[in-house]
Parts: structure tokens; C-alpha cells; sequence
């Protein structure tokens, strides 16, 4: 096992993201990863290096957004589930402005919350600080980077997270009012289906939409939510 997986534990007990139903009450510790070692990944293949990555982000799939798992949802989704739909809504967004690359887009979407596979979901109700939350997720993608290599696209991968965080291109920008966006959505779509109160996501990202699509979007899916 540790000949194929070459990251050793790290736990992300910063996360403080909970179990689902069964285990809300008891903090969630992101699965061990293991850290590279530049000896152990220098002598990998492309094939091992690769196979390890989409290993590792099975965490994607396996870990509840902690939002809602905060907030009692029955059966929350995942990251990789937020991930997946904001996928989809760049690439429709990037052809309502013009200019933007929307491979670009598609690709910050898909590597926006990568870290997490690492470090647990993080909310601002972690006692986690901004800068401590920023450099727990920048470390990990610089261990995804060394585990994947510069040749198979880790250099990338790691730019692009930094392209997001720092938000200065238009890319990233709309990207981050896609982040929102996707989480009103699924926030109206729990409280149809059941029957929750959580107003608390849509106040917390009232008015901070930037970009032309955001304001745009936000309007429409608030406009439902009052109508549901």
C-alpha cells in the first residue's frame, strides 16, 4: 500500500468539519493523506502519479460540504457534487461575458476547492482564521503538485487554485460568484425538499455578486425562492 500511495498522514484537525447524521455531533478529521517525499516521486511513474491524484480525490466525493452538515440537512452533498454543478455553470456563464476563456473557467471550477481533499471543508465558522485557512489549503496544493508532477499538469493545477484566491483575473471573479451562486441554489433547493429555514446562505451573500452574471443569477433564484 505504501509502495503505490506515496503522502504520509496529515491530518487536517483545523477542518472541524462534522460527521453526517450519524456522527453530528463528533468532529470530522479529513481522511489521512500522505505527503510526498521528492526521493519517492522522482522514481514514480506517470501512470502511479496519476492513479494516487484520482485516488486522492475520492475525498472530493466521500466528504459532506459542512454547511450543511451544520445546518441538519439529510443526506448533504458532497464537494466534489458543488464541484461538479459549477462546472456546468461556468461554462454557461463564460458565454453570457464576452472575452472570458471559458475553458478557463471550467477549469477553476474544477480545481477551486481541490485542497479540500486534503484539509476537510473549512467554514467561517471554523475557528480557523482566514490567513491559517489560506496557508493549510496552499500547502496542500503544493503536495498535490509534487504528487502529480509539472508534466502530468500539477503546476497548473496549483496556479490556477492561486489564479482563484487571488482574484484578480475576470475568470476568477465570475468563478467566485459562481461559488455563491451554486450554494443559494442548493440551499433553496434543501429548504423546498426539506423543509428547512436556511435564510442564513442568502444573507450572508446578499449584494456581493460582481460580475453582470452573478447579479443577474442571484436575482432569478431569489425571485423563485419567494414564489416556492
Amino acid at each position: 500500500m505504501h509502495a503505490v500511495c506515496r503522502l504520509c498522514p496529515v491530518v487536517a484537525s483545523h477542518a472541524l468539519a462534522r460527521r453526517t447524521r450519524a456522527e453530528s455531533h463528533s468532529v470530522r478529521i479529513a481522511r489521512p493523506v500522505r505527503a510526498s517525499t521528492d526521493e519517492n516521486m522522482a522514481e514514480a511513474s506517470s501512470a502511479s502519479r496519476a492513479v494516487d491524484f484520482f485516488h486522492l480525490t475520492e475525498q472530493l466525493k466521500r466528504t459532506p460540504r459542512t454547511g450543511w452538515v451544520n445546518h441538519g440537512v439529510d443526506k448533504p452533498e458532497s464537494i466534489a457534487d458543488h464541484m461538479y454543478r459549477m462546472s456546468l455553470m461556468a461554462m454557461v456563464a463564460a458565454k453570457e461575458m464576452p472575452g472570458l476563456d471559458q475553458n478557463r473557467c471550467v477549469k477553476l471550477a474544477l480545481i477551486h476547492d481541490l485542497a479540500e481533499a486534503i484539509v476537510g471543508d473549512i467554514t467561517p465558522n471554523d475557528p480557523v482564521s482566514k490567513e491559517e485557512k489560506n496557508k493549510m489549503e496552499s500547502d496542500a496544493m503544493a503536495k498535490i503538485r509534487a504528487m502529480l508532477g509539472d508534466a502530468l499538469g500539477g503546476e497548473d493545477m496549483e496556479a490556477l487554485w492561486h489564479e482563484y484566491e487571488d482574484q484578480v483575473t475576470d475568470e476568477a471573479k465570475l468563478l467566485k460568484d459562481l461559488d455563491k451562486l451554486e450554494m443559494i441554489m442548493q440551499a433553496g433547493e434543501y429548504e423546498r425538499a426539506q423543509g428547512k429555514d436556511l435564510s442564513q446562505f442568502f444573507e450572508s451573500t446578499a449584494g456581493k455578486f460582481t460580475t453582470p452574471v452573478g447579479q443577474a443569477w442571484e436575482a432569478e433564484i431569489v425571485a423563485r425562492r419567494k414564489k416556492a
